[in-house]
């Protein structure tokens, strides 16, 4: 099985995640299907069928957390230096628009682009890996091609 990469913060978060499934989720959505199943003819119960989808989709996440975690490769980007690689916090100047923008290079599991995650499979992480602190990247986007410049590299 192919090791997931994680940095202590992912992990935790992850584990946070799926100790809420178990011990809130589950629990909750389990009293929902006995009271549904009260109501009568399973048939036509909508709240019933609602209440199996939802346990089926926290079952899966429980399942896809479990996974995760039990090939998790925990990293601690302090420990690192260099060029950018994963855990790396990188800086970035568009070229087009001098607009800077800071993302940090994580796995895909805790990736998320809104909160400065940045997946390392992603174009714009795939382009800056192996660059460092004064390199110009390009890479296409749907809506054309972006140029950056890497302002700063840091492992925090």
């Amino acid at each position: 099985m192919e090791k997931v990469p994680l940095t202590r913060t992912g992990a935790v978060r992850l584990e946070a995640e799926m100790k809420k499934l178990k011990s809130v989720e589950r629990p909750t959505i389990i009293r929902a299907i006995a009271e549904a199943r009260e109501l009568g003819d399973l048939k036509e119960n909508a709240e019933y069928h609602s209440a199996r989808e939802k346990q089926g989709f926290i079952e899966g996440r429980i399942k896809e957390l479990e996974s995760i975690l039990g090939r998790a490769d925990i990293i601690d980007p302090a420990s690192l230096s260099g060029t950018v690689k994963f855990g790396a916090t990188v800086t970035l100047v568009d070229e087009d628009t001098d607009e800077e923008k800071t993302y940090q290079v994580v796995g895909e599991p805790e990736a998320d682009i809104e909160s400065g995650k940045l997946n390392m499979r992603s174009p714009l992480a795939r382009a800056m890996i192996g660059k460092e602190e004064g390199d110009s990247i390009e890479f296409r986007t749907p809506g054309g091609t972006r140029s950056y410049e890497i302002l700063a590299v840091k492992f925090i």
